[in-house]
């Protein structure tokens, strides 16, 4: 009973948390869009970050309760998640994805950049406070980059955001918040009465459940044709896992690094987003290099389970 038990209260509280960052995520699209800033910018921004909000959330809510190994393996998982399975399943359902810019000369290195430093910080096992102002440092030059005057001189059709898109920010803040708190609760039970590691839930459902909503809003932005938003909250999300999501955290409290999340998961990851790079130097990810992807998500699934 104990199990049915917090199984439905995980269930219940990912849910509540995905539907409360839905709303989060809506209500600051609209408030960006008021404000006149431009769709590839909300896609890498504001898009990405807030449907990041339940990665770092749940990492938050980890560490103040005591189980900070989840905070790097949800990272690590969610970035996973978030090229081969993502990405993947958009290049399949959109028979290919075309890319508006060249995001080489762009985003791309500061993707690669907060992964390798994700990865070289992280190879002693830890993760001290200066390690982590450094990351924090790293988003606030990144955000700099991406508002920049030459970036937002487009012309945009501005709507005035009422009070709706306001309360609803306001109440996903706090939705997603409480969603987290118990859904990281129902980890710790769930891992303690199976016996299995809470870093395996954070590496399968709990990064699996969180990258929920960049799936959701990247094949709705695919539907769409605008896959340049779908791509956009690829990169802008793992850079906002990378470096706000480890990085807040460990300001908090100590961070325990599993070791096999240094010598396998963490470089997996990183020969993720090298090919996430080479597949898209041409502005183009082909349907079957979107299937590619999946099938690497898969041997990651495998992989998981097997060891």
């Amino acid at each position: 009973m104990d199990v049915l038990l917090y199984s439905v209260l995980f269930v219940a509280s990912l849910a509540a948390l995905l539907k409360a960052s839905d709303w989060l995520i809506s209500s600051a699209e609209e408030i960006g869009l008021s404000a006149g800033i431009p769709p590839f910018i909300i896609g890498v921004t504001i898009v990405a970050f807030g449907t990041s909000l339940p990665e770092l959330a749940t990492a938050v809510a980890a560490v103040l309760d005591g189980q900070s190994e989840l905070v790097v393996s949800t990272v690590t998982g969610s970035n996973i998640a978030n090229i081969a399975l993502v990405l993947g399943l958009v290049a399949v359902y959109g028979n290919g994805i075309t890319l508006e810019k060249n995001i080489w000369h762009s985003d791309m290195p500061y993707l690669w950049a907060a992964t390798f430093l994700l990865f070289f910080a992280l190879s002693d096992q830890s993760l001290d406070v200066f390690e982590a102002l450094i990351f924090l440092g790293g988003i606030v030059i990144f955000l700099a980059y991406s508002f920049k005057p030459e970036e937002v001189e487009v012309e945009i059709i501005r709507r005035r955001a009422g009070w709706r898109p306001w309360f609803f920010l306001i109440l996903g803040i706090v939705l997603v918040w409480f969603g987290a708190d118990y859904t990281i609760l129902a980890i710790k039970e769930l891992s303690e009465i199976a016996g299995i590691p809470p870093k395996i839930i954070g590496l399968s459902a709990v990064s699996l459940g969180t990258s929920l909503p960049e799936i959701i809003v990247s094949l709705n932005a695919a539907r769409k044709g605008k896959s340049s938003i779908a791509v956009g909250n690829v990169l802008g999300s793992n850079i906002f896992n990378s470096f706000v999501v480890m990085g807040i955290p460990a300001l908090i409290g100590s961070l325990t690094i599993p070791t096999d999340i240094v010598t396998f998961y963490l470089p997996f990851m990183v020969a993720l987003t090298l090919l996430f790079g080479i597949t898209a130097n041409n502005q183009r990810i082909s349907r079957w290099e979107g299937w590619m992807l999946l099938l690497f998500y898969l041997y990651f699934i495998h992989y998981l389970v097997s060891h």
